[in-house]
C-alpha cells in the first residue's frame, strides 16, 4: 500500500510546507508514504504520467485558490487511468465547502478539513493497517457509497507536536523554504482566513532555534516564514531575530510578515545591526481609510506604522514589502488613491497593489452582500465591483497596478522615478497617466524588452509632459548602467566617443577592472559604476563620481 502526497505549487522555486508536515508526523508509515511535488506550469500529461507510475493506491492533494482547477481537471483524468485509486484533497481551498465538493466530484473519497496532521496520520493507519473505520476520522468529509458524510472539525493540535518537516530534504538549490513558527492569528481581519483560527499557538523556540540551524548549515538561500503576524510575541519575535543574527551564514535571507505598528524599540535597535539582505519585512498596511479599516476588523496604528517604516528604511539594511488591497468596504477610487499616495511616500522597496480575494470562510464572504460586493465566480474569486468601486474603476486600479509593477517594482528606474514623481500632482496621478499612455498606444497587452521600457517612458516625456528629454536620458542612461554593464548602448545614450581617451588614461592610472564602467554625464561630470561592489538590498553597482582631470595630470607628471 502506497499513499502520496501531492503538492502542485505556483513555481518550481517554492516549496510546499503542507506535504512535508503530514509527511513527517505520518513518520511511522514512511517506507508507504510518497512526496510528489509538481507546478501548475507543468503540463498536465507529464504530471499524469509522474502518478501513474509512482504505483500509489492513495493520491492526496493539496489545493489552494492558484492550483484548485489544475487539481479537479488531473483528479478528473487520474480516475479514469487508476480506477482503483481513492484520490483525497485538503487545504484551505477545500475545507470549508467539502460536501459540495463531494457533489462536484465524484471521483473524490473525501476531503480532509481543516489542521490535517493528526488526521492524515489516521487515515494512513486506515489504508496501511486497515485500522478503524473512516466514521471514526474526525477532520474528514467522504463518500459512504451513495451518502456524504462529514465527521466535524478536528480539535486543532499542539504546534511543537509536529516533526521537523525538512530533515528529510536533500535539495534546496534555488528554493524558498516555508517554515512556521507559530499557527493562528491575535487578529480579525475579515478577508483573510487567518481570523476564522482564534487559538495563536507557538512553536517551542529550543525546536525552532535547532530547525532554523539546519537551513543555516545548508545555506538556503531563503527562508520564508509563515506566521500571519510574526511580531505578535515579542519575546518570541525577539528571540529567533537574535539567533539569526548571532548565526548568520551571510548567504540565507529570512522573510516575515509583520505589523509594524507592533515593533518595539528594542526590535528597531536590533534590526539596526543586521547584516543588509538578512531579513526582509512585508508589511500589510492595506488601506489607509479608517471607516475601512474599521469595516475590516482589523487594528492598526497608521502614525506608529509610518514612524516604523522610516526608521527601518533609515538602516538601509532591510528589505521592505508594504500591501495595499483595492476592493475594501467604504474605499472608492478617490479614498484608494489617498491610500496608495500615503503608501508611496513611506518609500517602500515594493508596493504590491492587489484586489480583494473573497475567500470560502471567510467573514468577507459572508458579508459580501451587504457590501455589494460582486466577484469570480473561480479562484481566486477576486472582486469585480463594489457599492463604492465600478468595474470601470478597477480596471483604472488594474492598469495603475500594471505600471508600478514595471517600473516601481522592478526596481530598474529608480532614480528616474524620484525624478518624474516629485514633479507631479501625486504619486497615484504619476502611474495613472502612464498606464493611460500605454493604453493610448496600445502597448499594455506588448511583451516589452527593459530597453522598450525606458524607451516608452521616453516616449510619454516628450509626448505628454513638459519635462526635459535630455536630462530624462540621463536619468535612465544612469539606472541602466546601475544594474549591468551593458553589451550595446540604448539609442538615447549620450556620444561619449570625445572622452574615450580620458577615460583609457584614468582607468591607466587608477588600475580600474575591466568589469567596470565609467559613463560622462551631462556637464562632462564622470560616474564610476563598479559591479564587483553591489548593493545586497538592490543588487545595483556601487556608483561613485569621479574626476578624470587626476588621470591626466598624473600623466603629464
Amino acid at each position: 500500500m502506497k499513499i502520496l502526497l501531492a503538492a502542485c505549487n505556483a513555481k518550481y522555486i517554492h516549496s510546499n510546507p503542507a506535504v512535508y508536515d503530514l509527511r513527517a508526523y505520518a513518520s511511522r508509515f514512511k517506507e508507504s508514504i510518497l512526496l510528489g511535488e509538481y507546478t501548475i506550469n507543468q503540463t498536465k500529461d507529464e504530471v499524469l504520467k509522474d502518478i501513474y507510475r509512482s504505483g500509489a493506491d492513495v493520491v492526496c492533494f493539496s489545493c489552494y485558490i492558484w492550483n484548485i482547477s489544475y487539481i479537479k481537471d488531473l483528479i478528473h483524468d487520474l480516475k479514469k487511468i487508476l480506477p482503483g485509486t481513492a484520490f483525497w484533497v485538503g487545504g484551505p481551498e477545500v475545507s470549508f465547502d467539502a460536501e459540495k465538493l463531494l457533489k462536484e466530484l465524484p471521483q473524490l473519497a473525501g476531503v480532509m478539513v481543516g489542521e490535517g496532521e493528526e488526521t492524515f496520520l489516521e487515515l494512513a493507519a486506515y489504508y496501511i493497517e486497515g485500522k478503524g473505520t473512516l466514521e471514526q476520522i474526525r477532520g474528514i468529509a467522504y463518500r459512504d457509497g451513495e451518502e456524504i458524510r462529514h465527521n466535524g472539525w478536528r480539535e486543532i493540535m499542539d504546534l511543537s507536536k509536529v516533526p521537523f518537516a525538512y530533515e528529510k530534504t536533500e535539495d534546496f538549490t534555488n528554493r524558498i523554504i516555508y517554515y512556521e513558527s507559530s499557527r493562528g492569528c491575535p487578529f480579525s481581519c475579515s478577508y483573510c482566513l487567518s481570523s476564522i483560527d482564534k487559538k495563536l499557538r507557538f512553536r517551542n523556540l529550543s525546536l525552532v532555534k535547532k530547525e532554523l540551524q539546519f537551513f543555516l548549515d545548508r545555506k538556503v538561500p531563503q527562508v520564508k516564514f509563515v506566521d500571519r503576524t510574526f511580531n505578535c510575541r515579542h519575546d518570541h519575535a525577539m528571540a529567533i531575530w537574535k539567533y539569526i543574527q548571532e548565526h548568520d551564514n551571510g548567504v540565507t535571507n529570512f522573510h516575515f510578515e509583520i505589523s509594524a505598528d507592533l515593533i518595539r524599540e528594542e526590535e528597531l535597535e536590533l534590526m539596526s545591526h543586521m547584516r543588509p539582505g538578512l531579513i526582509q519585512l512585508e508589511i500589510g498596511v492595506q488601506s489607509t481609510n479608517p471607516e475601512t479599516i474599521q469595516a475590516i476588523h482589523r487594528t492598526m496604528n497608521l502614525e506608529k506604522l509610518k514612524k516604523s517604516v522610516a526608521r527601518i528604511k533609515s538602516y538601509g539594511n532591510i528589505h521592505q514589502h508594504l500591501d495595499l488591497i483595492a476592493g475594501l468596504p467604504y474605499e472608492d477610487y478617490e479614498s484608494f488613491r489617498n491610500s496608495f499616495n500615503d503608501v508611496y511616500r513611506m518609500e517602500p522597496d515594493q508596493l504590491q497593489l492587489g484586489f480583494l480575494k473573497v475567500l470560502k470562510g471567510s467573514s468577507m464572504y459572508q458579508e459580501a452582500e451587504k457590501y455589494q460586493i460582486l466577484y469570480k465566480d473561480r479562484e481566486p474569486y477576486e472582486v469585480l465591483c463594489t457599492r463604492w468601486l465600478s468595474y470601470k474603476d478597477i480596471l483604472r486600479l488594474k492598469m495603475v497596478e500594471s505600471m508600478v509593477e514595471v517600473y516601481y517594482n522592478s526596481g530598474q528606474f529608480q532614480n528616474t522615478l524620484n525624478w518624474m514623481v516629485s514633479a507631479w500632482i501625486s504619486p497615484f496621478d504619476f502611474y495613472e497617466s502612464l498606464g493611460e499612455f500605454y493604453e493610448e498606444k496600445g502597448y499594455g497587452e506588448i511583451s516589452h524588452s527593459r530597453i522598450r521600457r525606458y524607451e516608452i517612458l521616453l516616449e510619454f516625456i516628450r509626448e505628454k509632459t513638459s519635462f526635459s528629454e535630455s536630462l530624462a536620458s540621463q536619468y535612465m542612461v544612469y539606472d541602466l548602467y546601475l544594474r549591468e554593464k551593458l553589451k550595446k548602448r540604448p539609442s538615447f545614450a549620450s556620444d561619449q566617443k570625445p572622452y574615450e581617451k580620458t577615460i583609457w588614461n584614468y582607468r591607466k592610472v587608477r588600475q580600474i577592472p575591466k568589469t567596470a564602467h565609467i559613463e560622462i554625464f551631462g556637464e562632462e561630470q564622470a560616474v564610476l559604476f563598479d559591479y564587483e561592489h553591489r548593493n545586497p538590498l538592490t543588487n545595483n553597482a556601487a556608483a561613485q563620481v569621479i574626476c578624470l582631470t587626476e588621470a591626466e595630470a598624473n600623466k603629464k607628471r
